[in-house]
């Protein structure tokens, strides 16, 4: 019974400690860019799009498809940013438990 007080005890952390984390999560941002800076984007740790910034070098009309490609290629670079800080949070969160190869946090 001992050892169950005591589990319960550490989920109970470690639901809080998860609630922290994402909450520190979803006010970060990250920006990515694209086209050696032509074209940057930032997002939010939850995924939302806050800012855009194209050069104005860009708006050629001929260049439309490039321009859009670019879009495209920033916000996947910050995607990929916030991405990266969650994965690393949640490994910090979970060092030392024992986690089945392949499950992700949070659920």
């Amino acid at each position: 019974m001992k050892d169950l007080l005591g589990l319960m005890g550490k989920a109970k952390e470690m639901q809080a400690k998860m609630q922290a984390m994402q909450e520190e999560i979803a006010v970060m941002e990250a920006s990515g860019q694209a086209g050696g800076g032509l074209v940057s984007v930032t997002l939010t740790g939850k995924f939302e799009m806050k800012a855009l910034k194209i050069d104005p070098s860009l708006f050629k009309e001929d260049e439309v498809e490039i321009l859009e490609d670019l879009i495209l290629a920033a916000h996947n670079d910050a995607k990929a940013k916030v991405e990266q800080v969650m994965q690393e949070k949640t490994r910090e969160l979970t060092a030392g438990l024992p986690m089945p190869p392949g499950m992700k946090l949070p659920f």
